[in-house]
């Protein structure tokens, strides 16, 4: 079976009584992702196990499993992106993979051997922007204990400068010249008890990948302050020498009006020197606004957008508001490096495929081309 199944993880490094093996934190891991199990529901089954009849009787150690499930995720996160014996300091984003198919300089593309005579729209970065109201959290019970293991590594940005763009930015309500939207009214919605009414971030537009260290809490409904904050941190990963980003969001067309004098007033916001933004909005919600902006703003007038529909990001909530109830209790940083963990395996599980899903695409091209009847003569 392996000689990790023999190694132990101790539950404490000062004074160790309890131990865990590789086997059962790895398979915690992976029922945490497949089946998004949470770790009262695998502790309950490892009872179970131990003792069928009495499984009340069997020690509870749920604590500690919830304690080195979290070193256990750090050390293979680690160990996964080739830091597991580097003391170097981690940059932003360094413990997440991205889309191996979007342009990324130094990454997958050379810009030095880059034809000037190309068009911009061939180096195109495109993002998709939303929020997901069903990632909540609760205020922590002790806040003053938490301690983050990844901050800012992972998907979900560093804390602490996230907070001080927050407290530097003015909270203005624009009123909407467009159709009355959902989210627009959401920018004022109650918080209760709540420290996070939901998440927001970016994910490219075309394989749906989530942009490392573009995910940001809301703390009162989907606000602009939150998504300027996010698209600027998107925007600035890996885009050297990329001149044209074209971001989807489903009210740019009032998001994207005051974007620059936003981005100027802030010390916090910054975007790559010379990228133009193209505004664009998915083909199911810019039939909900007027006329004028599918005219405008439909990926099927935009330059380079080719055929996209700008909507892969709701496709990508849906597996992870599986695990968002287990994680709404959670402390603030434990609740984050969950989420981290669930996008980084989104972005695997994307990324194992992407070859197998271009080859069934070109065959599928193919075959409807060899299907089109010829005209008579």
């Amino acid at each position: 079976m392996g000689l990790q199944y023999g190694c132990l993880f101790p539950a404490s490094f000062t004074s160790p009584k309890t131990a865990f093996t590789f086997a059962v934190l790895d398979d915690f891991l992976l029922d945490n992702l497949e089946c998004r199990t949470s770790a009262m529901n695998y502790y309950s089954k490892l009872r179970r196990i131990t003792s069928s009849v009495f499984p009340h009787l069997v020690p509870d150690r749920y604590r500690e499993l919830m304690r080195v499930g979290r070193q256990w995720r750090q050390v293979k996160q680690l160990k996964w992106h080739g830091f597991g014996h580097e003391k170097r300091k981690l940059k932003a984003g360094e413990l997440a993979l991205f889309c191996p198919a979007c342009p990324q300089p130094s990454v997958n593309l050379s810009m030095s051997d880059r034809n000037r005579s190309d068009p911009a729209w061939l180096y195109l970065r495109s993002l998709v922007m939303d929020g997901n109201f069903k990632a909540e959290h609760l205020h922590p019970t002790n806040p003053t204990n938490e301690v983050a293991l990844t901050d800012g590594l992972g998907f979900m940005v560093s804390d602490a400068r996230y907070k001080m763009h927050l407290s530097q930015v003015q909270d203005i309500v624009q009123r909407s010249d467009c159709n009355n939207h959902r989210v627009v009214n959401q920018a004022n919605a109650s918080c209760h008890r709540l420290e996070a009414t939901g998440i927001g971030g970016c994910a490219c537009a075309r394989h749906g990948c989530f942009v490392p260290h573009s995910m940001v809490d809301f703390q009162k409904g989907e606000r602009q302050m939150n998504m300027d904050y996010a698209l600027c941190q998107a925007l600035g990963y890996n885009t050297d020498g990329i001149d044209w980003a074209l971001t989807f969001y489903d009210i740019n067309c009032q998001y994207n009006k005051h974007l620059s004098k936003r981005i100027e007033d802030s010390p916090y916001l910054d975007l790559p020197w010379g990228m133009e933004i193209i505004p664009g909005i998915g083909l199911w919600h810019v039939h909900g606004h007027q006329d004028k902006c599918y005219v405008r703003y439909a990926s099927n007038f935009i330059t380079g957008a080719t055929r996209i529909d700008g909507e892969i990001m709701e496709t990508l909530w849906a597996p992870l508001n599986i695990i968002s109830p287990s994680a709404r209790g959670m402390s603030t940083p434990h609740r984050k490096e969950c989420l981290d963990f669930q996008m980084n395996d989104c972005n695997f599980i994307k990324m194992i495929h992407i070859s197998e899903q271009y080859h069934v695409i070109q065959l599928a091209n193919s075959n409807a081309f060899r299907q089109i009847p010829l005209p008579k003569i």
